[in-house]
C-alpha cells in the first residue's frame, strides 16, 4: 500500500486531497490543528486506512510526535515508508492588514503555518521518502506571483514555498521529486466541518473572469496532486498553476 501524509487535511483543499487519495487506495495520514474536523473526517471514511492526528505544523515537537505516530501506524497497516508528502497546512486568510500595522508576532504566524511548517514536515519526511523514491508537493498559491492589497505576510510565505520547492528538487533529486501547486480561486465551502459547511453562491462575473468558465474546487487540486505523484516522473522543481486560467487574463480598469 502506498502512503501519504497530508497537512491541513481536515478541511478545504486538504480534505479534498485526502478523500481522493483514499479513493485511489492510498493509506493517508491527515494532519490538522482542528480536532473536531479531524474527527468528522475519520468518521466519514471509516474503515479506510486513514490516520488523523492533531498537529501544529509550525511546532517542532508536535511534528516530531506526528512522525512517531505515523511510524507506529505504518506497522499496524503493514506499510513500509512514505510515498508522498502534501504540505498544505497554513493560515487560509491572505489579508494581514496594512504593513505598517502588522506585528512581528502576526507576521511569524503566517510564516510558521506555511513555510516553517513545510520545512519541518519535509525534514521529517525525507528519510522516509528516499527509499521509496517518493515525492513532495508544497501547496503554494497564485498569490506567490500576483497580489491584492495588504496580503504581504501570506504572499511572502507562498513565494517562499515556491523557492523552497526548486531548492528541494535540486538537493533531493533524483531520489525524491519536489513540486508546488499554486491554486487560484478554489471554493471550499462544502469541504468544511459540518458547523461551517455552506452552499457557495457565485455571480456570473465570478465565473466569467476564469477562462475555464468556472471557479475551482478541491477536486481540481486533487487531480493535480495525483498527476504529480503518479504521472509526472520527469517533472520536478516546478510550480503548477491551477487557476482556471484566471491569472493569465488581462484585466483593464474602467
Amino acid at each position: 500500500m502506498r502512503t501519504a501524509i497530508v497537512t491541513g487535511g481536515a478541511q478545504g483543499i486538504g480534505r479534498g486531497v485526502v478523500e481522493r487519495l483514499l479513493g485511489e487506495g492510498w493509506g493517508v495520514m491527515a494532519i490538522d490543528r482542528d480536532a473536531v474536523a479531524l474527527r468528522e473526517l475519520a468518521q466519514a471514511h471509516a474503515p479506510r486506512p486513514l490516520l488523523t492526528h492533531v498537529t501544529d505544523v509550525g511546532d517542532e515537537d508536535a511534528v516530531r510526535q506526528a512522525f512517531a505516530a505515523f511510524a507506529s501506524w505504518c506497522k499496524e497497516i503493514g506499510a513500509d515508508g512514505l510515498d508522498l508528502l502534501v504540505s498544505n497546512a497554513g493560515i487560509a486568510d491572505p489579508v494581514s492588514g496594512p504593513i505598517e500595522k502588522l506585528s512581528l508576532s502576526d507576521w511569524r504566524k503566517w510564516q510558521d503555518s506555511h513555510l516553517t511548517g513545510a520545512f519541518l514536515m519535509t525534514r521529517g519526511a525525507v528519510p522516509l521518502l528516499r527509499p521509496r523514491r517518493g515525492s513532495i508537493i508544497l501547496m503554494a498559491s497564485t498569490r506567490a506571483f500576483q497580489s491584492e492589497p495588504e496580503c504581504e505576510a501570506y504572499a511572502a510565505a507562498k513565494g517562499g514555498l515556491v523557492a523552497l520547492t526548486h531548492a528541494l528538487a535540486v538537493s533531493l533529486g533524483p531520489d525524491i521529486r519536489a513540486n508546488a501547486i499554486c491554486p487560484g480561486w478554489i471554493e471550499t465551502a462544502q469541504w468544511q466541518k459540518s458547523s461551517q459547511r455552506a452552499e457557495p453562491e457565485h455571480r456570473e462575473i465570478d465565473r466569467a473572469q476564469h477562462p475555464a468558465g468556472r471557479i475551482g474546487t478541491p477536486d481540481d487540486i486533487a487531480d493535480a496532486v495525483l498527476f504529480l505523484a503518479d504521472h509526472a516522473g520527469f517533472v520536478t522543481g516546478q510550480a503548477l498553476v491551477v487557476d482556471g486560467g484566471m491569472s493569465r487574463r488581462m484585466i483593464y480598469a474602467d
